[in-house]
């Protein structure tokens, strides 16, 4: 009530007049007056005082006017931030992958519609970004997984991401279109550092078929993987899309992996009790729309 007030009183002191005032914001003579009573109760002070026709300004009264036209300018300013959320911070949880190879050209679309939209990204793997998104710690969860559902989330597929062993190119897969699982009997893995989703996926289809195998390296780097890989230390299965510039150069070859269980899915999630910002809708727009 008190910014109603606060607004009365720029006005009274715009025009040296209740009546004008009264008169500009549709109110009643009477009112503006109570208006302007309250406020005066309010600070302990007088702000207005007659002289003839005028109302004029004590010294309480233009040392607070100062501070009625900073405080209405900051409401407006609020609220047209608020309205168009064109303002703030949108917290990221992802995978390295994602973020590195994913989100780039999605950020720098969002930036051309949301400059002044702070975005941190905060790296981890699926269970530490799921359980940052129920806690709040950040905004929205962009994760790599076979179809996710959780009863506190809500979870948006992006697009399908191709998984693909990857080898130097004088390997004995390198002339195959395909591979299965037990192509990879005997074979030197290099893989990702433990909490990673297709590389849990990996073990558990081996054991499942009980194929026996060589874990020689596991890092938590996706360029160290790729070095090996390429130094021709042993196989990894990487996405696609974090390999491909490797692909262009020639220095590694990738052929699908193929096995029920290998399908996965770039997907946003979010907490069910979240408010949908405007800025979130707007990303999630941009991601949606662009596969």
């Amino acid at each position: 009530m008190e910014m109603t007030y606060l607004r009365t009183f720029r006005e009274v002191a715009k025009y040296g007049s209740y009546t004008r005032a009264a008169e500009t914001l549709g109110y009643a003579q009477s009112s503006i007056t109570a208006q302007i009573q309250k406020l005066e109760e309010s600070y302990g002070a007088v702000l207005l005082e007659r002289f003839g026709r005028t109302m004029k300004l004590t010294m309480a009264g233009e040392a607070l006017l100062q501070y009625a036209n900073e405080i209405y300018r900051l409401h407006e300013e609020s609220k047209e931030v608020v309205s168009q959320q064109s303002k703030g911070t949108l917290a990221i949880g992802t995978i390295e992958t994602l973020a590195a190879f994913y989100l780039p050209p999605h950020l720098q679309a969002y930036r051309r519609q949301y400059p002044d939209v702070n975005i941190v990204i905060h790296p981890g793997n699926e269970p530490f970004i799921i359980e940052s998104v129920k806690e709040g710690a950040v905004d929205i969860g962009i994760i790599l997984d076979p179809p996710f559902t959780d009863p506190e989330l809500d979870s948006t597929i992006l697009r399908e991401e191709p998984l693909v062993i990857i080898a130097s190119p004088d390997h004995k897969l390198a002339g195959q279109t395909e591979v299965h699982v037990e192509d990879l009997a005997h074979e030197s893995l290099i893989l990702t550092e433990d909490g990673c989703t297709y590389r849990a996926m990996l073990l558990k289809v081996l054991k499942g078929n009980q194929v026996s195998y060589n874990l020689s390296y596991e890092f938590g780097n996706l360029e160290a993987i790729k070095q090996c890989v390429t130094y021709g230390l042993g196989i990894a299965l990487l996405p696609r899309i974090a390999v491909a510039e490797e692909l262009r150069k020639g220095q590694i070859v990738a052929i699908p992996f193929i096995h029920p269980e290998c399908k996965f899915y770039t997907q946003l999630i979010i907490a069910k009790k979240k408010w949908r910002s405007k800025a979130y809708l707007g990303f999630l727009e941009i991601l949606g729309g662009a596969n």
